[in-house]
């Protein structure tokens, strides 16, 4: 599964876009330098969101939308077509 694969489906199973992820996780006090332990948590008790779903918004949360490009534009299951995430629901997503 891409990286936006993880993200899209993380909205459809929650109704909240990942910038929503990224405001709520900023009132709780998560960002850049945050562990990833207390955001799994969160995420699994308020979202029920698992372990590999909840790593894609830690690395949203933490380090931004930009990913490595080792899997843009291959052909594999992993693939992403650009190397920054889209953040703002899959309906409006240019690159889907």
């Amino acid at each position: 599964m891409s990286f936006q694969a993880y993200l899209d489906n993380i909205e459809k199973k929650t109704g909240l876009t990942p910038r929503q992820f990224v405001d709520l996780a900023t009132e709780k006090g998560f960002g850049p330098g945050t562990k990833s332990t207390p955001i799994v948590a969160w995420l699994k008790e308020d979202y029920d969101l698992g372990q590999g779903h909840a790593m894609a918004l830690v690395h949203v949360i933490t380090k931004g939308p930009t990913i490595s490009t080792k899997h843009v534009g291959t052909d594999g299951a992993h693939s992403d077509a650009t190397d920054t995430l889209w953040l703002d629901g899959a309906a409006t997503n240019p690159n889907g």
